[in-house]
């Protein structure tokens, strides 16, 4: 088992549905706005720290709680409930993940848990189980 916090003044709410598209000679050209590529490279420089001497086998239980900073009228620990989509926060840390060598690919990931809070304390809690087929067999 991995488990980390990876602490932060602000954490990226740029999603990996931002990416732009432009055409040229009549062909889509896909590219990163320059938020997005910041957020990678803030997630990947972050991750990197944690990465495994070898990369995950197997299934791969994620579990993933994004600290949000304070707002007036909520209390430290409160469920968030406003945007980004936790689905659209975890593309992007999935991709990072792969990218430094968790994993071999993110479809490793056979379980995930994925919660939003406001706290006091701003950041990221990941927690990585490499699940044994025999031990977690649900059929």
């Amino acid at each position: 088992m991995i488990e980390f916090f990876l602490p932060m003044e602000k954490i990226p709410t740029t999603t990996h549905q931002q990416k732009k598209v432009n055409v040229r000679n009549g062909k889509p050209i896909f590219y990163e706005p320059e938020e997005l590529k910041n957020a990678r490279a803030k997630f990947e420089s972050l991750l990197a720290r944690h990465v495994p001497p070898d990369k995950l086998k197997g299934p791969v239980r994620l579990t993933v709680k994004w600290c949000f900073p304070m707002i007036k009228g909520v209390r430290s620990g409160q469920y968030k409930t406003t945007a980004p989509d936790t689905d659209n926060l975890q593309k992007l840390f999935k991709d990072c993940m792969s990218e430094v060598g968790f994993w071999k690919n993110d479809a490793q990931v056979a379980s995930e848990i994925a919660e939003k809070f406001w706290s006091e304390v701003v950041g990221i809690y990941v927690r990585v189980e490499e699940w044994d087929d025999e031990l977690y067999t649900f059929l």
